[in-house]
């Protein structure tokens, strides 16, 4: 039977959406992974190791949990959106948004016309959500553009303005490099936590969700409290290792 609508709710109004990484191109991981409890679950095709085909097999395994499925693709490039969406995913996170042309362009090829110039071909956009993704699609689909550059922060009021972006995302590693600082995830250096604290509140004056990458549960609950709209604790990579080395460390101690 198709879903009356196409896709479930994204936010949450009055809390913060907890999003879950998979870097590895595991359909069991995934599995694990999609029935721990997750909001959202991000398949990684930027630094993660997953192809297209087993992007596909991802979101199918997602999709049996009652979790939101999202895609970070490698680069701005309508060939990567397009065949994200048109794979199911919801959400698209985009890498390096560094001016307004950047985020309508990355805007434009995730809706459908006329807001946009999205191809229609839905393939299995349509199986996973329903007959009436066609027609709902512009709304309930959300392009988040990454903010971790000088020029992104230096241009964050533009990019704020073009119409259709759903949240800004923070990349603390690459936002911290850009800045003269070593990546990481959780920072503390108060010149980053102020630029970080202004790209969440310019974005939340326009109306805008602000998202925050997140090393360890610890930092992402301190996100949460500072009014971040989603944030993402580590990946399944990092617990396979986490796990693997306090196995061994009781082992032996």
């Amino acid at each position: 039977m198709p879903h009356e609508t196409p896709m479930r709710p994204f936010w949450k109004e009055g809390g913060c959406v907890v999003n879950g990484w998979l870097a590895v191109p595991s359909i069991i991981s995934a599995e694990v992974m999609a029935r721990a409890g997750w909001d959202a679950l991000t398949v990684d095709l930027q630094h993660g190791t997953a192809d297209y085909g087993s992007m596909l097999a991802l979101l199918a395994t997602i999709g049996q949990a009652p979790v939101s499925p999202m895609v970070r693709v490698p680069w701005n490039d309508p060939t990567h959106i397009m065949r994200a969406l048109d794979a199911g995913a919801q959400g698209v996170i985009c890498p390096m948004i560094e001016t307004a042309d950047d985020a309508a362009r990355f805007v434009r090829s995730c809706l459908y016309p006329p807001q946009g110039a999205r191809s229609f071909g839905p393939i299995r956009a349509r199986v996973a959500h329903g007959d009436g993704y066609g027609a709902a699609a512009n709304a309930h689909v959300q392009p988040i553009a990454m903010i971790e550059t000088r020029e992104a922060v230096e241009n964050l009021d533009a990019i704020l303005e073009v119409e259709g972006l759903a949240a800004l995302y923070i990349g603390p590693s690459d936002l911290a490099s850009a800045h003269g600082f070593p990546p990481a995830m959780d920072r503390t250096e108060p010149e980053l936590l102020e630029i970080i604290a202004r790209i969440r509140t310019s974005a939340h004056a326009k109306g805008i969700r602000a998202c925050l990458h997140c090393a360890s549960p610890t930092h992402a609950a301190g996100g949460a409290r500072d009014g971040f709209d989603l944030v993402t604790i580590g990946s399944d990579a990092r617990f396979i290792e986490a796990g693997a080395k306090a196995a061994l460390a009781a082992f032996h101690g």
